[in-house]
């Protein structure tokens, strides 16, 4: 599904801005249900979800249709797409140039972590839960997911930005969460972002996610355990440091070393944080997006450079 910012796409936006309507999208991503397994699920009326149902029929994020059931017809839901594009209107001059890099999570150059933590590939985990040397175990490089409660684990990454190239912006994008014993929610975790050596800030995970099972996840992958993250984008600026829009420091671009060969980049979970809570973080093969750690750097060229958005 592909939305702009007309008013054509307006009513998928309304129907998106409800818990409600959210935490129905995320049961039928498991199956279709009826209205009425629906309203059970989240503790309403049949009358309440019917107009639910009908606002998200509306927006063309489900389909339903009519089927015989134990006590005549019973409506079915079933989820329309399985994904959402917002497209911004944006002139094919301003068209960005970057140099991109894919890292997979196993890929870390060093780490200090402590329980609860592990990691898997996509097949199998890697020895054992809760094991913290298992994380230099020659298999890490295959790993999809990592966790653990508290520490950090710290990533190389090459820069290929010539000198005739002007840096504008770092964005690096991941999918994240806590780390609970099992899994919690409502678990909330401050996770801090280091790039060669200066702090550039921390953002704090509301929850570790096992509501429903990660759309990437592999079946065989237990249920208790971590299923899916949230899509963050960190982003390093001119004006600043940036989390999914909001600004998180006054760091820039200028002073973290843009230019240097190599970048160091850490996740980590303080030893003094309000909140300590672990980290998970997904990569190809689990969670929602299947994706790596992905670093982007945009750049004009020396002689003719745009500032950053």
């Amino acid at each position: 599904m592909k939305l702009d910012l007309t008013e054509e796409s307006l009513p998928v936006y309304e129907a998106l801005s409800s818990a409600v309507r959210l935490q129905m999208l995320r049961l039928l991503a498991d199956q279709p249900m009826n209205v009425k397994e629906l309203a059970g699920a989240v503790k309403l009326s049949s009358a309440i979800m019917t107009m639910h149902v009908r606002k998200l029929e509306a927006a063309g994020l489900i389909t339903t249709h009519m089927a015989p059931g134990r006590s005549g017809l019973q409506k079915i839901c079933s989820l329309a797409t399985d994904g959402a594009e917002i497209i911004f209107p944006v002139h094919a001059s301003t068209e960005r140039k970057g140099h991109r890099k894919e890292i997979p999570v196993g890929h870390y150059s060093d780490f200090q972590i402590e329980p609860t933590c592990g990691l898997s590939t996509t097949e199998q985990i890697i020895g054992s839960f809760d094991d913290p040397r298992y994380f230099w175990d020659q298999e890490r490089m295959k790993a999809g997911i990592l966790w653990f409660g508290k520490g950090y684990v710290e990533y190389k990454i090459p820069n290929f930005l010539l000198s005739s190239q002007q840096p504008e912006e770092l964005v690096i994008t991941m999918e994240i969460a806590s780390e609970a014993p099992s899994t919690n929610n409502n678990w909330p975790s401050d996770i801090t972002f280091t790039l060669n050596g200066r702090k550039l800030g921390y953002w704090t995970s509301p929850g570790d996610y096992g509501d429903s099972r990660g759309k990437f996840t592999p079946g065989w992958w237990p249920a208790h355990t971590n299923q899916y993250g949230l899509l963050k984008q960190l982003r390093v600026t001119p004006k600043g440091t940036f989390m999914d829009g909001l600004k998180l420091s006054d760091v820039t671009l200028t002073q973290v070393g843009i230019r240097d060969k190599q970048w160091t980049f850490r996740l980590s979970v303080e030893e003094d944080a309000e909140h300590i809570g672990g980290l998970t973080l997904f990569g190809k093969g689990f969670g929602n997006y299947n994706d790596d750690l992905v670093f982007e750097l945009f750049y004009s060229d020396a002689a003719n450079p745009t500032e950053a958005p």
